[in-house]
């Protein structure tokens, strides 16, 4: 049953992602992006991560992938014009995908396993603890420094797009807290005597 459920997951996970590239329809590729992400959960329960399964299904099916679904839909994206720029640039990305696929066959060509691989692989927790346990003292723990690192770099690149994506717009009026303090009654204002019947 657990060979049947391996293959069934994998398989999923695989038409998924394929699909989520390949369908013309943006709603349609974030669905099938929820599909591989609900696959790639069921393998990491089969491994015995059911921590890591779990936040895949609460974080990126809950939140990320709702969150694409409803920017997809709640947009006006021209699609049409966003793959006309994107013909223009194919011949440079298939340049690209060569070249990391030239470094993959080099990287695995040399790759040889590690004599306890199959040891780590049949018990990946030690004894007595769970999976979260040994989880957060890799991460808290053996790998502190590294997540942290993480962490800053995740910031600056939010802090990169928030710059990079903000434009001030000048047709749109908008609220000045500081001018709004500073405002001066005596200077704002201007009394007129208007006389009967003359009008302003």
């Amino acid at each position: 049953m657990s060979v049947f459920a391996f293959y069934l997951f994998a398989i999923s996970a695989i038409t998924g992602g394929l699909f989520t590239v390949v369908s013309r329809q943006p709603v349609h590729s974030v669905l099938w992006l929820i599909l591989a992400f609900i696959s790639s959960a069921g393998l990491f329960v089969l491994l015995g991560a059911e921590f890591v399964a779990m936040l895949l299904v609460i974080v990126y099916v809950g939140a990320v992938a709702v969150l694409f679904l409803f920017v997809v839909m709640m947009l006006d994206v021209d699609f049409a014009e966003l793959k006309a720029e994107m013909a223009r640039y194919m011949p440079l990305a298939l340049l690209i995908g060569l070249v990391i696929l030239m470094q993959f066959v080099i990287a695995f060509g040399s790759w040889e396993s590690a004599a306890t691989v199959a040891q780590n692989l049949s018990q990946p927790v030690p004894e007595g603890r769970h999976n979260t346990e040994a989880l957060g003292l890799i991460i808290y723990d053996q790998y502190f420094l590294l997540f942290q690192l993480a962490g800053l770099i995740l910031l600056v690149a939010m802090i990169g797009a928030i710059v990079l994506t903000l434009r001030h717009r000048q047709d749109v009026k908008r609220q000045n807290i500081l001018a709004q303090i500073y405002r001066d009654p005596a200077t704002a204002m201007e009394l007129k005597d208007i006389k009967p019947g003359q009008g302003l």
